[in-house]
């Protein structure tokens, strides 16, 4: 069954985009496809965010399917390949699109969909972000299929006897509502788009207060693992990139802001140059500044 299966992936294979995914292991158990440190196009065709997967002992637990149902296909070939297993659930940890187009496949192999309370809500869009920008070819197959199970505050799973924590951020950080992923048994935390490094976070949908304390929480954890959804860091300190840049944004406004600096003019002098050089900086920053001031001109702390 298992030869049948990877035969039929293979062949699959053969008529859509090659994503080129080897898993990186971050200890015995987790695995993850890193993204690249580029905007989804199509030469990538959305491969820029991470999906993680863990083995569970009975089945696989899958953070995050990937930008479209041929990245999903090709993962689960590849996840094979190390242990032949079922996918049990997928957590999906917000709602932008290189995260959870890839659902569509899982939701075929019988898993089950969990993701935030927002999903709910969440108009389908005739045309994706992700299939505006990326090849015909590799969007083949991809629908829009929504998590089944959602979770507005928290959600404990309990997989071959251990216990997987789904916590809601509740509050906007990077999203209206960003979902986390704690395995104390394997001292793991999956954060999402909360912890981005080699490349600048997006404050687009997002609250600089709000994200802020939710990396707070995050260090305050015991784990040995943070991952993130962006990076290929994985230790406790992977934090540190998302966090140092909000951070100085933050006091760089203040400032501004307590001196009756516009935001025009804002936007202009807080250049940050020591991430000129970051993937992202020349299309995220100016606007991220733009956010941020909006955000801490009129909401306290």
């Amino acid at each position: 069954m298992k030869s049948l299966l990877l035969t039929v992936l293979l062949v699959n294979s053969l008529f859509s985009f090659d994503y080129k995914l080897h898993p990186k292991a971050v200890s015995k158990d987790i695995y993850c496809f890193f993204g690249l440190a580029q905007v989804m196009d199509k030469r990538n065709n959305g491969n820029m965010s991470n999906s993680c997967f863990v083995n569970m002992g009975s089945s696989y637990l899958v953070i995050d399917s990937g930008p479209t149902f041929q990245y999903a296909t090709q993962a689960y070939s590849q996840m094979q390949k190390i242990k032949n297993l079922p996918v049990s659930y997928v957590i999906n940890s917000h709602v932008h699109d290189d995260h959870w187009l890839g659902n569509g496949f899982y939701k075929k192999q019988g898993a089950q969909i969990i993701g935030p309370s927002n999903f709910k809500n969440l108009p389908k869009a005739k045309i994706t972000r992700m299939q505006r920008r990326i090849s015909v070819e590799a969007f083949k197959g991809t629908e829009q299929v929504y998590p089944t199970i959602f979770v507005d505050n928290n959600k404990t799973l309990q997989i071959n006897g251990e216990k997987v924590l789904i916590e809601s951020v509740n509050h906007k950080a990077h999203t209206a509502h960003d979902l986390f992923v704690y395995i104390p048994s394997k001292k793991v935390v999956f954060a999402g788009d909360l912890v981005f490094n080699a490349r600048l976070p997006s404050l687009r949908d997002g609250n600089i207060n709000g994200w802020l304390t939710a990396l707070k929480e995050l260090r305050k954890m015991n784990v040995k693992y943070i991952i993130g959804g962006h990076g290929k860091r994985t230790d406790k300190r992977s934090i540190d990139f998302t966090y140092n840049y909000l951070s100085k944004l933050k006091r760089s406004l203040i400032k501004l802001i307590d001196d009756g600096v516009n935001i025009g003019d804002a936007v202009n002098r807080v250049t940050m140059k020591e991430y000129k050089n970051v993937p992202f900086y020349d299309s995220i920053h100016r606007q991220n500044v733009e956010t941020a001031y909006r955000t801490l001109e009129w909401e306290d702390e």
